[in-house]
Parts: C-alpha cells; sequence; structure tokens
C-alpha cells in the first residue's frame, strides 16, 4: 500500500477514518493513520473544522448494545454488568483517536487538534464530546509514569532553549541575555518532557537560588551581575529557593495536570544537590484579584478610591495610603473557602491543592504592567513544608481549610 498522492478533500479524510477505525491489523492501521494526518494537514481551515465537527457527530456508542449493557446492569449490578456497560458506552471516536496516534507525529497532531477546537467550544458545544475524549486519552498517555523531568541549562540544544523564550508564560523572556541570566548557576530551570514528544517542554519551571524568602521578584528580573564565580557563591550561600515561574507549554493539554508532580521531583532534586536549603516556596501572581475587588457582586467587598488613577504605585505617598486597604482586601480573597462553592484564585487553587501554606502577601511585589492590572503589584509566597504538605492537602480536598500563616490573619484584622 502507498500513501494517496492526490490533492485531500474533506470526504477523503471521512473516508480515510472511517477506514481507519474498521482496519484490523497494527500496520495496515498505522500506515492508513499516517495517510489521514497527511489529509488533514493539506486540507484549508474550513474542512479541518468540518473534518473536527464530523469526529465530535459521529462515532457514537451503539445505542441498541448499550440499552442491553445497562438493563443488565440495573438488574444484576455486580462488577461484570458495570465493565460491560462501561465497555458499551465507550464511543467508538475514542478508539478512532488512538489509531490516529499510531502514525508518526500523531500526538501532536491530536494535541494540536484540541488546541484547534478550544477556542471554539463555546459557539459549537457539539464540539465539547471531541474535547472531552482527547481530554479522557491525554490524561492517560501524559500521566506521572510516562514523564521525563530534565533540568534546562545553557548547555542544553538551542532548540529546546528557544521554546522557553516562546512559552514563557508569566515573566517575559526577553531575549537570549535575559535567558542567560535565568539559566545562571544560582538558578535552576526543570521541566517535563514526553517521549512522543521529543525536544518539546510540556511544563517547565524556573527556580531561584536566595537567602530568606523573596517579597519582590524585581530582583529574578533585572539584568545582574552575570560573574559565574558569583552566582555559583550564591547559590552555595542560599537556604531557599523561590519558585517564580510555572509555565504550561502545550494549550492543547490544558486540564492535564502536571505541576503538581514537577514541584515535589523539583524540590527533591534541589535537596539533593543543595542540603542547605531548608525553605521551598514559589513567588506567585494573583491573576484574578483586580477582577473579584472591582466586579462588585459582593455588597461588603468596596474597592479603595484611587486605584484607578495613573502610576500611583510610583507614588510612595499615594502607595502607602492604598497599602492597608488592598493587602486587607487580597488577605480575604485568598482565603475565601471553596467549600462554600466560592471560585478562588486560580493560582491559589493550584499551589493550595498541592498542599501549600498561603505564607505571606507582598505589597508591590511586581510592578509590571500586566501585574498592576491584575493584582495591583501584588504578589504571594505559598511555602511548601515536607512535613505538612499531605495535612494540608487533605484539609483543602476535604472541607476547603485554607492553612495559612499568622502574618496573613494579621492582615485580616485590617
Amino acid at each position: 500500500m502507498t500513501l494517496n498522492t492526490q490533492p485531500a478533500t474533506l470526504d477523503t479524510a471521512r473516508q480515510l477514518a472511517s477506514k481507519l477505525l474498521s482496519e484490523r491489523g497494527e500496520a495496515s492501521g498505522a500506515l492508513v493513520a499516517r495517510e489521514l494526518h497527511q489529509a488533514l494537514r493539506s486540507l484549508d481551515m474550513e474542512d479541518r473544522h468540518g473534518f473536527q465537527h464530523y469526529l465530535a457527530t459521529s462515532f457514537q456508542p451503539d445505542q441498541s448494545a448499550l440499552r442491553v449493557a445497562a438493563q443488565q446492569y440495573l438488574a444484576d449490578a455486580t462488577a461484570e454488568t458495570a465493565a460491560a456497560l462501561a465497555q458499551a458506552a465507550d464511543p467508538p471516536r475514542q478508539e478512532l483517536l488512538r489509531r490516529m496516534n499510531m502514525a508518526p507525529g500523531g500526538t501532536g497532531a491530536l494535541i494540536a487538534m484540541r488546541s484547534d477546537i478550544a477556542v471554539r467550544l463555546r459557539d459549537e458545544p457539539e464540539l465539547k464530546l471531541l474535547d472531552a475524549d482527547l481530554r479522557h486519552l491525554f490524561a492517560s498517555w501524559f500521566n506521572r509514569g510516562f514523564l521525563e523531568l530534565r533540568r534546562i541549562d545553557w548547555q542544553s540544544p538551542a532548540a529546546v532553549l528557544e521554546k522557553l523564550i516562546a512559552y514563557e508564560a508569566v515573566h517575559e523572556i526577553k531575549g537570549w541575555d535575559d535567558l542567560r541570566r535565568r539559566l545562571a548557576p544560582d538558578r535552576r530551570c526543570f521541566a517535563f518532557f514526553h517521549p512522543a514528544l521529543p525536544g518539546e517542554p510540556l511544563i517547565f519551571v524556573e527556580v531561584a537560588l536566595v537567602e530568606e524568602l523573596a517579597s519582590s521578584v524585581s530582583p529574578f528580573l533585572m539584568s545582574q551581575d552575570a560573574d559565574q564565580d558569583a552566582a555559583l557563591a550564591r547559590a552555595a550561600r542560599a537556604d531557599t529557593a523561590i519558585f517564580y515561574s510555572i509555565s504550561n507549554c502545550q494549550d492543547g493539554l490544558r486540564g492535564v495536570s502536571f505541576g503538581n508532580f514537577l514541584i515535589k521531583q523539583v524540590v527533591e532534586e534541589l535537596q539533593a544537590e543543595f542540603p542547605r536549603l531548608k525553605r521551598f516556596s514559589t513567588l506567585s501572581p494573583v491573576p484574578d484579584f483586580r477582577r473579584w475587588l472591582t466586579q462588585g457582586k459582593d455588597p461588603a467587598v468596596v474597592a479603595p478610591p484611587g486605584i484607578d488613577s495613573d502610576g500611583w504605585w510610583r507614588d510612595p505617598e499615594q502607595s502607602e495610603t492604598l497599602r492597608p486597604a488592598l493587602m486587607g482586601l487580597c488577605a480575604r480573597y485568598l482565603t475565601r473557602s471553596p467549600s462554600s462553592g466560592t471560585r478562588i484564585d486560580p493560582v491559589a487553587r493550584f499551589h493550595l491543592g498541592n498542599g501549600a501554606r498561603l505564607e505571606q502577601i507582598n505589597w508591590l511585589g511586581n510592578t509590571a504592567s500586566r501585574a498592576i492590572q491584575e493584582s495591583f503589584g501584588i504578589m504571594v509566597n505559598y511555602l511548601y513544608d515536607h512535613d505538612s504538605i499531605e495535612a494540608n492537602h487533605e484539609a483543602f480536598v476535604h472541607d476547603g481549610t485554607i492553612v495559612r500563616s499568622p502574618d496573613v490573619d494579621a492582615l485580616l484584622e485590617t
């Protein structure tokens, strides 16, 4: 069998998808999968969307078989009838996607497909079935057992370093000199990789090795002494590791969690390399604070006057006037319990769910334009204490308890 060299059409792609699902042999199936991906790459955007819609609305479970399996389970709820029901409910679309993954580059193509449909889910809700199936499969294909942790340094391949610059989502990397500083001896960068995506980081974290808890991100982002010996000396004196940026690299893998595994494994790597380290903390943004404060849904929350004045954070007098109110409100925002159905800050949810403690709220920790717009420049330290991570995690997950320091409690009283 040879690959079709004729220009592909939407009908061609549909026929190849049906053929792929009907193939019994692994070798012939892989060849058809490769031909299908080749056809999809040659389609224009409209036809690719047409194929995605076809995947989402076709290949549904057999209704008769599903009804019989459901009736058998209701009549006799055993492990066997439950398994039969689950098998009957499994849409053929998932098996088709598994077979599409057999082609070289198939995993990357499916990730790109999910990224493509993400922007259309609101207007085309029928695509949610395809999105859910892809997410379900990715959760299995990208489980922790398949991930490889690698340290990234200045000797890493240039293609990987370029991706760090492109994918950094928290603090923009402004070219090669900036990247070199972030990979200096008193810094560390680690990423998860997957065998199906060689050279493509899935998520990466940037770490600064410092003395004491950091309250501002500026020293990490400013140009500093590039002397390697000085950086090595700073690393040797460090007693604290600050996780100041975590970036997901693949939009098509949203909802597939890597960050909790990443942080915990990086802590182990750093402890082995630097036994002097005794604190592991983030320096994190508060991306939804301003929206919560200004949306007016809670009548008891009143934004202080002056927060919209231009450049208030550059004026010490204005800044100090706003500080007590905004710090107290931010403490209130971050300590709202999710058990009442409250939507808490996404960064807080991630770290608290991982077992971190809400340790410190920092005034003007980041005065970049984006940070001012999102959180009035406030940043947060979430502390990962090895002895209390599990207890903190359980408290947060089971009853919404947000473990916090006395300093945060003091802000709640202002």
